[in-house]
């Protein structure tokens, strides 16, 4: 996944894309864009999850991240070992479950990190299709939920058809359906 800095913004005016750009330069570009057409509808989209995005547009306004009251919250501490990253949250299982991990080398909180890291590496590509099409629904709901198709493309989406989706998506506006292929697919840059 993306660091916060690496983290990418791409802008829509209405079904045209306007600019993709670093999340900190984002609100600056929107803003310019809004200064050279007041009735330009904007829409800003995560380029890693599909979500849409609101920046503050008006003149002024901080940039993308967190306000200056957010950033001075002390970090909330809770259990573990918060300095390595390790947080404590409740696990429901079975006795026979808690036997097992209890028995193995370790204890169960070794056990359990082993067993997700394995999972993690063995579905590792699965994971990254599986979010791919949810970031491209997300952006598809959002821009192409009233468009011709849109329930077949989101069948063929689900499905992995790329071919399918790409030919579904050829009668909607171009910018639209190339984003939605890339956050899809990944096959090229929209």
């Amino acid at each position: 996944m993306n660091t916060p800095d690496a983290a990418r913004l791409t802008i829509f005016a209405g079904t045209e894309r306007v600019g993709r750009v670093a999340k900190a330069y984002a609100a600056r570009l929107a803003r310019q864009i809004q200064a050279d057409d007041p009735a330009a509808r904007l829409l800003v989209f995560d380029d890693e999850t599909g979500r849409q995005v609101d920046l503050d547009f008006r003149d002024g306004a901080p940039g993308e991240g967190a306000s200056g009251a957010e950033a001075a919250a002390p970090e909330a501490r809770g259990r573990g070992r918060p300095k390595l990253g390790v947080v404590a949250r409740e696990v429901t299982l079975l006795p026979r479950h808690w036997d097992w991990l209890n028995a193995q080398p370790g204890g169960a909180s070794v056990a359990l990190r082993k067993l997700v890291e394995t999972a993690r590496r063995a579905n590792a590509e699965n994971d990254r299709r599986r979010e791919a099409r949810e970031a491209a629904y997300r952006f598809l709901s959002a821009m192409a939920g009233d468009l011709p198709g849109f329930e077949e493309a989101s069948r063929a989406l689900f499905a992995g058809d790329g071919r399918r989706f790409a030919e579904i998506a050829a009668a909607w506006p171009q910018d639209v359906a190339a984003y939605a292929r890339w956050l899809a697919f990944r096959d090229a840059e929209p």
